[in-house]
């Protein structure tokens, strides 16, 4: 018996991929059929929903009441999606043999959240779908419209702004190619071979594995759509090595995680996020790109100058050369995995191509040439990891995708949306714009603790970024400030998930590494709030206030760095003189702002911060903080 409900679990998440597939490449148009993304969601989702209660049952092994459950849930989708061309033009109303398949459709949804994504967003959903029935209760502002059950339920059950949505079709077309291209690489060794090529380049230098992590973790992150998923793919690689090559153990998950979590805002894919901002603010994918160059890249190069830092200040070498690949045999043997990447980005930006096309193309790409190069094609275990494994990868994004567009449809049927940006826009018109940007940062590190990165996104565009905007702040440059935020809850104690599971991987205390993640992601912490001011920082000014930006804020962030890692040695002087320096980018990150964006008087600021740069390197680190240093460690 329970052989086949494994064989039915493995039909379930295979046939997400390929509906998926069959979906972005339009397989209906050639049988005649004309489907509308609602009537394409119904299956998808229900089959993920059966999928989850048999991959997370309620005793140790599923049974015939998860089957059952499985089954409800894909009569109760599908008869949305057999109806929904007749509903849309149906007169009479929110009948029973509409609403009640409809409630039932709901509550396995739910369910299957709640097992597949765990206990935050599932009580978040929860609380929005109590608000949407009793909200005409609350006291104003948060006052809503008293709504009858049947309206409520056929509104997040069959409506475009509900459930069978935006989101959940961007995930089910967008999110689910990406997610392929990257469990391909997985399978055919690309992800190997991003790592041993960043070991062969920097594995010898001054800490060279925590400078791999940082490499290879960034380009693999940005692909894979999951921090945690980036943290066990190239963490067991890298988090042993660092170890090996001296760094304390909280130190090595702390990298390790912060340079993981920087993939998923790392162009070009940022997790595949990049395409939901896009389509939310009904934008050119490239300008979603463009506007995420600049920051992205100071995160990581603060991050890179952290890693010398600890690793100059502890005296710690990179690994022999001898125990290292050789570039060349590395890329004499794996080159072959450049060229889908570059196809990928070629497809994307220079054919504007669909950026699920784009990917199933490069999937196409990887599949031959990787073929090529081990002279074979894909066994039947590898052809079943990639396309049931990818469909355990997308089963808890789908769940997401569904409860996300409850918050979205309660967001919109109650008008509670307005009033939370009304409230926020109030605070930030009572007390500044600074002090609202501050309170709308908490709370999305709060919201997004313990969610995915898209539903991360997705939740917090909806509840928060609308606030941003009334305030005057331009749409990519509120949503990108809240993307940022909400990702920064996978390193923010106290559920700070990347951190753990690096943690776990390093064998460290948990509060340690987290704190040392915030400290090596302090800059992302800052950035946010300076593109808001000034968005030239997003290259979204003229070409003078785009370079004027990019200077200071590169400037500050080495300011921040260094600050960080005086402060990191304990002593009086030090904390004294560390706290003198991180003050000092703030000044000079926030020059643009307070002089002019186009002032070139900015520069004479980036200057001096510049100057105390040398000064810090000519006297300090040839100083006591050193002779110190040596002691304690």
């Amino acid at each position: 018996m329970q052989s086949y409900i494994d064989i039915l679990k493995n039909i379930y998440l295979a046939t997400i991929v390929l509906i998926g597939v069959a979906w972005v490449i339009d397989i209906p148009q050639y049988f005649g059929l004309s489907l509308i993304s609602a009537e394409w969601m119904g299956p998808l989702l229900s089959i993920g929903i059966a999928a989850a209660f048999l991959k997370h049952p309620y005793s140790k092994k599923a049974g015939l009441f998860e089957i059952i459950l499985g089954f409800a849930a894909l009569l109760s989708w599908c008869w949305m999606s057999l109806h929904y061309a007749d509903w849309i033009i149906d007169i009479f109303g929110y009948t029973a043999e509409k609403f009640i398949p409809g409630i039932i459709a709901l509550l396995l949804l739910m369910e299957a959240l709640r097992k597949s994504a765990g206990l935050p967003i599932t009580i978040l959903v929860w609380t929005l779908i109590a608000y949407g029935f009793f909200g005409y209760l609350m006291p104003q502002p948060f006052e809503a419209e008293q709504l009858q059950m049947p309206r409520l339920i056929m509104y997040l059950y069959s409506d475009t702004n509900g459930i069978p949505g935006q989101v959940l079709s961007v995930i089910g077309r967008l999110v689910l190619a990406f997610i392929v291209l990257g469990k391909l690489m997985e399978i055919t060794g690309a992800t190997q071979f991003f790592t041993n090529l960043a070991l062969a380049a920097m594995g010898h230098r001054r800490g060279g594995p925590a400078k791999v992590a940082v490499v290879a973790s960034s380009v693999f992150g940005s692909i894979n759509g999951t921090s945690v998923g980036n943290i066990m793919s190239t963490g067991i690689v890298t988090i042993p090595l660092m170890k090996k090559a001296g760094f304390k153990a909280h130190y090595a998950a702390a990298i390790e995680a912060v340079a993981s979590n920087g993939g998923q805002f790392a162009p070009p894919v940022m997790g595949a996020t990049a395409f939901l901002i896009a389509e939310f603010l009904q934008m050119n994918y490239i300008d979603v790109v463009i506007a995420a160059i600049v920051p992205a890249s100071l995160y990581y190069v603060c991050l890179f100058l952290q890693v010398d830092a600890i690793a100059l200040r502890d005296g710690l070498h990179g690994l022999p050369k001898k125990d290292l690949p050789k570039a060349s045999k590395v890329l004499k043997k794996g080159w072959v995995f450049l060229l889908p990447l570059g196809f990928l980005l070629y497809l994307l930006f220079w054919r504007g191509f669909n950026p699920a096309v784009a990917a199933l193309w490069s999937v196409g790409a990887l599949l031959i040439l990787s073929s090529l190069l081990r002279r074979r094609f894909l066994t039947l275990k590898e052809w079943g990891a990639l396309i049931v494994g990818g469909g355990e990868n997308m089963l808890p994004l789908l769940m997401i995708g569904g409860g996300a567009g409850v918050v979205i449809g309660v967001m919109n049927i109650t008008g509670l949306g307005f009033s939370l940006s009304l409230v926020l826009t109030q605070i930030g018109t009572n007390a500044g714009m600074l002090v609202m940007l501050m309170l709308t940062g908490v709370i999305a590190i709060i919201l997004g603790m313990g969610m995915p990165t898209p539903a991360i996104y997705v939740v917090l565009s909806v509840i928060l970024a609308p606030a941003i905007v009334d305030m005057g702040v331009s749409p990519i440059a509120a949503h990108l400030f809240i993307f940022y935020f909400g990702l920064l809850s996978f390193l923010t104690p106290p559920v700070a998930i990347a951190s753990f599971v690096a943690a776990g991987l390093a064998g460290s205390k948990i509060w340690p590494t987290s704190w040392s993640g915030v400290q090596l992601a302090a800059v992302a912490y800052i950035l946010p709030f300076l593109w808001c001011f000034n968005e030239a920082l997003l290259l979204q000014g003229s070409t003078i206030a785009n370079i004027y930006a990019v200077i200071t804020a590169l400037v500050a962030a080495l300011l921040i760095a260094k600050a960080l890692q005086i402060m990191v040695e304990r002593t009086r002087s030090s904390l004294g003189i560390g706290l003198l320096v991180f003050g000092g980018g703030l000044v000079v990150g926030s020059s643009t702002i307070w002089l002019g964006n186009e002032s070139i008087l900015t520069l004479i600021v980036a200057g001096t911060g510049i100057s105390i740069l040398v000064l810090i390197r000519t006297y300090w680190h040839q100083g006591h903080v050193f002779m110190a240093s040596k002691k304690q460690y």
